[in-house]
């Protein structure tokens, strides 16, 4: 018994004395995380599209610093209507892993906003280019950034702000900073919207993917806008998948469910008109979310064969559009 004892006390100290065994250190790990806050407005669409300034406001944002010294690339990734999701954890990761640094975007908790799928109204859809031209003049001058590497990436309404982030007029009226981006990434986006002289974007690459089954924001709008802009000469790819439904590319869950409540604006076809209005086409008045064409209950899902091969085909361009090893 106390033969047994003694042994038993001898593997415990054994086992105190060796040190416990650090995780392997893996590249999608970020090499530093900052918060930073971002001063910006929070306006209606009219206000934006005459640049008339609206209430001062302040979003925040994550920089994810990937392994690796020196100036860094940047991709910003800009969320939905739902708020912050799980899907830009595995876009952040995915980019850290490639030595590529991300700073999403939290353009609701600062506003007192968790989610705005059931009440659109509660945030003009043009905001996030605000909050996002913000973020750009802030990591073009960050010590790890390189100002000439910074792209953007949106997710539905996020991906409607990546999308006409690029419009030239919006530069000229809101982006302060001097800098520019290198690309557009957006992921079905809402392309329900014609505004004035939209074909004239800057000269950067506009990669937009999207899921031939969404009936969130429908992909036919954005072919057609694609189709207008290739015939201005821009620089411009739209990449459809089979049977992917709107949010695609999430981690959690399957699909498709019906995202109960959500408005869309699949049925509607949305015009800007002189100073700013927005104009619903089949009615000729001033849009609103009580119109007809507004509806409800879309459906939402994940499709793994979707989210792999976007997943594939955006760490592809970033890679040369970055020049990355």
């Amino acid at each position: 018994m106390i033969a047994r004892t003694l042994a038993i006390l001898a593997v415990l100290g054994a086992m105190a004395a060796t040190p416990p065994r650090a995780e392997t250190q893996t590249a999608d790990i970020a090499q530093r995380i900052e918060l930073h806050a971002i001063p910006t407005q929070t306006l209606g669409d009219g206000e934006f599209l005459t640049g008339k300034d609206g209430k001062p406001a302040t979003v925040t944002g994550e920089l994810r610093i990937a392994q690796g010294g020196g100036r860094l690339p940047v991709v910003i990734l800009m969320h939905g209507s739902g708020g912050m999701s799980p899907g830009i954890d595995i876009w952040s990761r995915l980019f850290n892993s490639m030595g590529v640094s991300t700073f999403a975007i939290d353009g609701f908790t600062g506003r007192g906003l968790t989610s705005v799928s059931a009440d659109q109204t509660q945030l003009g859809r043009l905001n996030f280019i605000l909050d996002i031209y913000g973020a750009l003049a802030m990591l073009a001058k960050h010590p790890r950034v390189d100002p000439q590497r910074i792209a953007l990436m949106g997710f539905s309404r996020g991906g409607q702000a990546a999308l006409f982030a690029s419009e030239q007029r919006f530069h000229k009226l809101w982006n302060k900073s001097g800098a520019e981006f290198a690309a557009y990434i957006p992921l079905y986006p809402d392309c329900s919207t014609t505004y004035l002289s939209d074909t004239d974007v800057v000269a950067k690459p506009i990669r937009i993917f999207h899921g031939i089954a969404d009936d969130y924001n429908p992909v036919a709008s954005c072919k057609r806008f694609v189709e207008r802009l290739k015939a201005a000469g821009r620089d411009v790819v739209l990449t459809e998948y089979p049977d992917a439904h709107h949010g695609y590319d999430t981690p959690l869950g399957s699909g498709p469910v019906v995202a109960k409540g959500s408005q869309t604006v699949r049925a509607c076809s949305i015009v800007e008109k002189a100073d700013g209005v927005l104009v619903n086409a089949a009615s000729g008045e001033p849009f609103g979310y009580r119109d007809a064409c507004v509806q409800l209950d879309p459906h939402v899902g994940r499709n793994a064969a979707a989210a792999t091969a976007t997943q594939t085909a955006v760490a592809g361009f970033v890679r040369t559009l970055f020049a990355l090893k």
